[in-house]
């Protein structure tokens, strides 16, 4: 077994979270009409979150922002858009993402910075 591979075998062992990509497309619906909208793309791939940055202070008195950054680290065949929306599962919760531009991939895993923003 090359290096490379078992460096990627080693990495991968720490993907605990798991990942559907979605991105906008147009797809046919089952009355024979195309329609533009959220298509899957991946479904429940192996991946793991890391924090690059503390969460911003979004409290206002109308409402609590939520706001922070995360690194998305994931096999280098994922292909992932800039704007693809990310809805990513880690011990039982869920946490909607959306992707900035993919550095691009090493050949043993990618890393992808994720934006999430919500309310509280």
């Amino acid at each position: 077994m090359s290096r490379i591979r078992r460096y990627r075998k080693i990495v991968e062992k720490t993907y605990t979270d798991r990942v559907t990509i979605q991105r906008y497309g147009e797809y046919e619906t089952g009355w024979g009409e195309t329609k533009f909208g959220l298509i899957t793309v991946y479904a429940d791939v192996p991946c793991r979150l890391s924090q690059i940055g503390l969460p911003r202070n979004g409290q206002t008195e109308a409402e609590n922002r939520i706001d922070y950054d995360v690194k998305l680290f994931i096999a280098p065949e994922v292909e992932i858009l800039q704007g693809d929306e990310l809805q990513v599962t880690r011990q039982g919760r869920s946490y909607h993402f959306t992707a900035g531009e993919p550095f691009p991939p090493y050949s043993t895993h990618q890393e992808v910075n994720l934006t999430r923003k919500d309310r509280a």
